[in-house]
């Protein structure tokens, strides 16, 4: 089985492409390495080009023939995308159509989608629901958005298109082989400055915003080891090769902590009492966001095993006093 991965040399992609590999899929990957590094992929070739380049894309899928096609490929950095949105949707929302393009003249009928709890937006209730209302309040979010309402068109329109949308919480951790983890030149999650502060990397860690409407007035989120997301794709996958219907999910625990807890969080895992420093909101954050996971794991069997923000923080560490700046 072949299963060709956009962005796999990424955080989470890359994490993917290994679990693939383990499985025993054949995987190629497809990245412009702008945030991704060619030593993360760990199973499979390599294509070096960008999703805006269709010929090489087309040449790509007529080549290696996958019978599924997973989707990360995508910018992430909220407050970046109130900045630059045209980057936004550019890259998330026409890339994706791009790649769809294809799709449909190759005759690809599945398709994995990495989306984000920030479709939701602000949402009234907590833990938040596939059936709540999308109402995202940052462009990141509204990019995602409407990649996803492009994909259940494509479904309307052809019943052999199937996707799944998985719809992530905040994505933390690293492979507890330290092979692979978080490496971006301009780390902006909050575990991995955390944590770069504790090595000396940053001077300090700022806080952005003290006076959400939350128990201790710092944003609230559910975090996720990147092991756990890796595993709901292979069952994402296999949910699909066995005929699944087109369905969105939720990838997260079910519970979540503050700003503020993360940071103790950090500090005790690490023994270093870093620096830390309250600042005003960024624009485009929700207060809270947290998954109500009773539908992923329902339908497709899903059981988190590293559903502990300590041993995420650990396996983060570990990661990060291992590895030493080789991007690529």
């Amino acid at each position: 089985m072949k299963i060709l991965v956009t962005g796999g040399a990424g955080y989470i992609g890359s994490h993917v492409v290994k679990a693939l590999g383990e499985a025993g899929y054949e995987v190629l990957t497809y990245d412009n390495l702008s945030t991704g590094n060619k030593w993360s992929v760990l199973y499979g070739e390599l294509i070096a080009a960008d999703l805006s380049d269709k010929e090489t894309l087309k040449k790509t899928i007529v080549r290696f023939k996958p019978d599924a096609i997973m989707h990360f490929a995508a910018s992430i950095v909220v407050p970046e995308s109130v900045r630059d949105p045209l980057k936004y949707y550019r890259n998330n929302t026409v890339n994706t159509l791009n790649l769809l393009d294809v799709m449909l003249e190759q005759g690809i009928g599945k398709f994995i989608f990495s989306s984000t709890a920030a479709v939701y937006g602000n949402a009234e209730k907590m833990p938040v629901g596939e059936n709540a209302p999308i109402s995202p309040v940052n462009p990141y979010g509204s990019s995602k958005m409407m990649a996803e309402k492009i994909l259940r068109d494509r479904h309307l329109a052809d019943n052999d298109f199937n996707y799944v949308s998985l719809r992530y919480f905040n994505v933390a951790g690293a492979d507890a082989g330290c092979r692979i983890g978080q490496a971006y030149k301009a780390a902006t999650h909050l575990i991995t400055r955390a944590l770069k502060t504790a090595k000396g990397e940053f001077q300090k860690l700022q806080v952005f915003g003290t006076d959400y409407p939350t128990t201790d007035g710092t944003c609230i989120r559910d975090y996720i080891h990147v092991d756990d997301i890796a595993n709901a794709h292979i069952l994402a996958l296999k949910y699909l090769l066995d005929k699944g219907r087109s369905e969105a999910f939720n990838c997260g625990y079910g519970h979540g902590y503050s700003v503020r807890e993360v940071i103790a969080a950090a500090k005790k895992v690490t023994g270093i009492d870093f620096e830390v420093e309250e600042t005003g909101r960024r624009e485009g954050d929700a207060s809270i966001l947290i998954a109500d996971n009773t539908k992923i794991k329902r339908e497709l069997g899903w059981q988190p095993k590293y559903d502990d923000l300590e041993y995420i923080i650990k396996t983060a560490w570990k990661w990060e006093n291992n590895f030493h700046g080789k991007y690529s």
